[in-house]
């Protein structure tokens, strides 16, 4: 038998005055795109902002549905947006917040499963990276360099071919 161990570093910053000025505005636009979410049911509101390789930006927010598996999670609706206006355009960084009335915003959350792997497919496609900025409307930060690092042992198009 072998054992194997997965791990990963990330940056951590104690607040987003750390960051350097686009990582800190990116987080920003993503704190701001957050009143834009439709999340009557959860009032958990996450936006999530990308700036493009070719300069362009693009948000998405998290969109809820009364039949809970029908809303659709913030990273999922901005891929969605980026793959129709942008194909194939690769994301340099994207940056994911969330504010809500009833838990306090204070410390960076991760994309759920469905997200890391829909994010892990972008990368293939486009064969880069995405950088994660990971953060509440205050708090520490999380900078992870690959989306991929978040799903170790994934799923994806290799498995298929």
């Amino acid at each position: 038998m072998d054992k194997k161990k997965f791990e990963f570093a990330y940056e951590v910053y104690d607040d987003s005055s750390k960051l350097n000025e686009q990582d800190a505005w990116l987080l920003n636009e993503a704190r701001q795109v957050t009143q834009q979410a439709y999340a009557p049911y959860s009032n958990f509101h996450v936006g999530a902002v990308a700036i493009l390789e070719n300069g362009e930006v693009v948000a998405g927010t998290n969109q809820e549905n009364a039949s809970y598996p029908v809303g659709t999670c913030a990273e999922r609706v901005l891929l969605g947006t980026l793959a129709t206006l942008h194909p194939k355009v690769p994301i340099v960084s994207m940056a994911i917040s969330y504010n809500s009335k009833e838990v306090k915003s204070d410390h960076p959350i991760s994309p759920c499963g469905m997200c890391r792997q829909a994010l892990l497919e972008y990368e293939g496609r486009v064969q880069k990276p995405i950088r994660l900025i990971l953060g509440g409307m205050e708090g520490e930060i999380f900078l992870i360099q690959s989306a991929s690092l978040l799903l170790p042992l994934a799923f994806s198009s290799s498995e298929l071919k």
